[in-house]
């Protein structure tokens, strides 16, 4: 099992997806039941692997995908990479922008006296945030601050859009679409850390096509590109989230496949049942209904002994698809609530 941390980076556009890639070494390509693919890599300089997906344009796309990728991944970590329009003057085309807080622009209540904004935001972790900052004071043209988020794009420094920026979120740093999609999945998924890092690809006015055109997307999405790795680089490796209490010389979850070693040996008469039996009695023994992997492991070698590996993981796979057993974030295998109602059903069948 590996102890590599894992960081999922998001992109919206192709230029974007190979910025990061041009720091990537990929060695797997993975598809979900759903369709969505991930391209798995060691990031060059770093001690972290990355998981890249190029999501589309969008929060609520980015939203959905960054769930589904925590709950099949459990990253330590998500990134949205990518280009932005910057909103104050002294942020110059091809600078970077980290935020340390993302606003939602569109919450609000209109009324006879006026939009009323109800305004939401999302905050680094303490530690992300001393970790951006070291990395801001190494390399000109970055900074830190707050980044507006909300699915529109800004051509004309004149329009309403422009003209509620300024009003009620003015010391936003610059405007794009996806973080705080991102910044909300992070959120619900327990905390996960969750950073937006933008390149400015223009400046938010009536400039925006002209500088695209120019190839300031390609130059800017290469800068943040290459900002997400120097914090990487930067950054510990994290412990596996929810761990930070485990026992001296136990082992860490697992955070990737295999889902099970390479050493075990089984055999199952009705393998899906009684694995998943196993492990919905050891997880309620457990308290918290949580399993490592390496748990898994060694209960199914006394549970079902002379399988073999390949048929172990297709078992759990199938648990996994058939939604009875889910990977949690920090990497630990659970039996769901679908899970133990089947073992409910079986157990009244039989």
């Amino acid at each position: 099992m590996s102890d590599v941390p894992l960081a999922v980076v998001l992109t919206a556009l192709p230029v974007e997806y190979m910025s990061v890639r041009e720091h990537a070494a990929v060695d797997e390509t993975r598809v979900h039941r759903h369709g969505t693919r991930v391209e798995c890599a060691r990031l060059l300089g770093t001690s972290w692997r990355v998981g890249l997906v190029e999501a589309g344009v969008g929060s609520r796309t980015t939203a959905v995908l960054t769930e589904r990728l925590i709950e099949w991944l459990a990253p330590q970590m998500v990134i949205f990479v990518g280009v932005a329009g910057g909103l104050k003057d002294d942020i110059d085309v091809g600078d970077v922008v980290f935020g340390n807080k993302v606003y939602g622009i569109h919450g609000g209540k209109s009324t006879p006296e006026g939009f009323l904004v109800r305004p939401q935001a999302w905050h680094l972790s303490h530690p992300l945030d001393q970790a951006v900052r070291a990395v801001v004071r190494e390399r000109p043209g970055s900074h830190l601050g707050a980044i507006a988020s909300g699915d529109v794009v800004l051509a004309d420094e004149r329009s309403a859009v422009a003209a509620h920026l300024r009003a009620h979120y003015n010391d936003a740093l610059a405007l794009e679409m996806e973080g705080v999609g991102l910044a909300e999945a992070a959120h619900l998924a327990g905390g996960l850390d969750a950073v937006v890092v933008r390149g400015i690809s223009d400046k938010a006015n009536a400039g925006k096509t002209a500088a695209d055109a120019s190839g300031s997307q390609k130059t800017a999405s290469g800068r943040a590109a290459a900002a997400m790795v120097a914090l990487l680089a930067l950054l510990e490796p994290p412990a596996p989230r929810g761990e930070a209490s485990r026992p001296p010389g136990e082992e860490a979850p697992d955070a990737l496949s295999p889902l099970v070693t390479d050493t075990l040996d089984w055999t199952l008469p009705k393998p899906e049942h009684d694995l998943l039996r196993a492990m919905a009695a050891l997880a309620h023994r457990n308290g918290d209904g949580r399993l490592t992997a390496a748990a898994v492991a060694s209960l199914a070698s006394g549970t079902v002994p002379r399988l073999t590996r390949g048929e172990a993981e297709g078992i759990l796979r199938s648990l996994i698809g058939r939604r009875y057993v889910r990977r949690s974030p920090g990497g630990r295998l659970e039996v769901t609530q679908e899970g133990l109602q089947a073992l409910v059903r079986r157990r009244g069948n039989e």
